[in-house]
């Protein structure tokens, strides 16, 4: 395995586990729920990103089968982002806009 790779790897999942961290921090403090899936978001996507090697070396899965592990972690992140944005969240601040 080539170490900058695996640097590069390692980079990835920890500024993507800081910020899952952050995101939840915000959502204990602040108790903003969309918070919640952002966190839940980044942790998927960041085990998504080193999943793929692990499930290979590892596990012994073929290429094939890691990848679609890893493209459908990445994926479920990325919808779990995008209901944060646009999921339905009652705040109340809805009722009075026209």
């Amino acid at each position: 395995m080539h170490i900058e790779l695996v640097i590069a790897k390692v980079v990835t999942v920890g500024l993507g586990l800081l910020i899952s961290y952050q995101a939840y921090k915000g959502y204990r403090i602040h108790g903003n729920q969309p918070m919640l899936y952002v966190a839940i978001g980044f942790l998927l996507i960041s085990v998504g990103s080193v999943i793929e090697g692990i499930l290979f070396d590892v596990v012994g899965l073929s290429i094939f089968q890691a990848g679609v592990i890893q493209t459908t972690l990445v994926a479920c992140g990325m919808l779990v982002i995008l209901y944060s944005l646009y999921g339905s969240i009652d705040t109340g601040a809805d009722k009075n806009e026209i």
